[in-house]
């Protein structure tokens, strides 16, 4: 048999405050959406705190006031027991009497308790949050008793048999992204396109390429666009990092591109000026690029004016390749620009000097061998490169006609590993959904039980 309860009738919520003394270190804790888990977000004086705070405990059931309707709820892991939390979370004890605290936990993990999350919700746009009656107040069907652990084996059987199935999803995807580093390290060495030079035995090398380059490089700078600057020593032989075929060269990353970083917006600025709607260009900044390939987001809201763009803003025309180039996503967000833009200053510019380069150039620089090159140059800056450092990079340079064999071959390997991956993204789907089902299936009977 099932009963109704109210929320409020097993979720009592508790609070254990805490006197800060000013020269301890308190551990304080953040919540992440989507049941990603609950964190410690940084250590800090007691001096420093400003709000009344609250102690949790190993083993508390936590969700944060706020994103709990996103999935910010977890339990407090054991190196956070005795962190301290603001009012915005809520941590409760559980009446056993009406419901287990292994059933509850296990059901806090699915859809379930997401939904109650949601209803519990209100409140203005920017401010949605738990409200205490509504969530308190709303009316849950629970088995009783012995139907408890036969809840709770079912729930735990299709867990341990939903486990395999994702295992074998994360080693798909990893195999995903180990054949795309391939596809690319093997366009970038030649090897992808061994079999087109043996049908095409007639091609002009890549050293006549260069030479256009270069030729184009100084038009641009008597033309005052580009400015001159000191010739790179030419590469050795040592320095090279690993064999190209016959046809191909060596060159710097300043031999093909103009590189340069764009300037950086505080808060202040992009809510008083540049968010609104304006003629002018986006700004793009290092969060806009997503990783692996992933794209930029051009709906950032941030606009730059027409008025300021050429005077106070570096722009990078389309076909620029964004790379980080400071902090922890240095090296790895990677973005290939569809238009115009402005830019942030952790992000460097390579513009290329013949603008069918830049595909070829996006392609190298998420290749094994482009992040070997990266972290050659890192000079301490967390991780990351100066714009001179990174001028010093090698890239591989195909001739013409093979870099444009190369970007469809490889856009061709790519579009078959999308489908790969969108039928792994369905394997997931299809798993969530069956752990739903499994549950609505559970509750509709307890449901028709209850008033029957």
């Amino acid at each position: 048999m099932a009963k109704e309860y109210l929320i409020g009738d097993f979720l009592k919520r508790i609070k254990r405050p805490v006197k800060l003394v000013d020269d301890q270190d308190y551990k304080l804790v953040t919540i992440k959406i989507n049941h990603n888990g609950v964190l410690l977000r940084e250590l800090k004086k007691g001096a420093l705190i400003k709000s009344k705070m609250y102690e949790v405990t190993n083993g508390d059931f936590i969700l944060s006031g706020i994103d709990a309707r996103n999935g910010a709820f977890g339990i407090v892991p054991p190196e956070l027991n005795g962190a301290i939390v603001t009012n915005d979370f809520w941590y409760f004890e559980i009446d056993e009497s009406i419901i287990s605290k292994r059933l509850f936990l296990e059901l806090t993990a699915t859809t379930w308790f997401d939904e109650i999350c949601k209803r519990g919700s209100d409140g203005t746009t920017q401010r949605i949050r738990l409200q205490k009656d509504k969530f308190f107040n709303q009316s849950v069907l629970l088995p009783e008793g012995n139907e408890q652990e036969e809840l709770l084996e079912k729930i735990l059987s299709f867990k341990r048999g939903q486990s395999n199935q994702d295992s074998e999803i994360i080693n798909q995807k990893e195999l995903i992204t180990q054949l795309k580093q391939s596809i690319l390290q093997e366009a970038i060495q030649g090897k992808l396109t061994a079999e087109w030079r043996n049908q095409n035995p007639i091609v002009e090398p890549a050293s006549e390429l260069l030479k256009r380059i270069k030729e184009q490089k100084v038009q641009l700078i008597k033309d005052k666009k580009i400015r001159k600057e000191k010739p790179l020593p030419p590469i050795t032989e040592d320095q090279i990092p690993f064999e190209l075929p016959k046809s191909w060269i060596w060159a710097y990353a300043s031999d093909i591109c103009n590189l340069y970083t764009g300037n950086s917006i505080n808060k202040a600025e992009k809510e008083a000026k540049y968010k609104i709607e304006q003629p002018g260009l986006n700004y793009i900044g290092t969060k806009d690029v997503e990783f692996n390939m992933a794209g930029i987001n051009y709906e950032t809201g941030v606009i730059i004016p027409d008025q300021e763009i050429y005077t106070n803003f570096r722009v990078a025309p389309e076909h620029s390749v964004l790379v980080c180039i400071e902090g922890g996503s240095s090296g790895k967000k990677i973005g290939i620009t569809e238009k115009k833009i402005c830019f942030g200053n952790k992000l460097l510019a390579s513009v290329p000097f013949l603008d069918f380069i830049g595909k070829y150039l996006y392609l190298y620089y998420h290749a094994p061998a482009f992040a070997a090159e990266f972290q050659s140059q890192s000079k301490g800056l967390r991780g990351g490169v100066s714009t001179n450092s990174f001028k010093m990079i090698k890239v591989p340079i195909p001739p013409e006609k093979e870099i444009i064999e190369i970007v469809q071959r490889v856009d061709g390997l790519f579009n078959k590993s999308i489908e790969l991956e969108s039928e792994i993204i369905e394997s997931e789907k299809h798993a969530q959904i069956l752990m739903q089902a499994v549950l609505k299936e559970l509750f509709e009977i307890k449901k028709e039980e209850a008033h029957t």
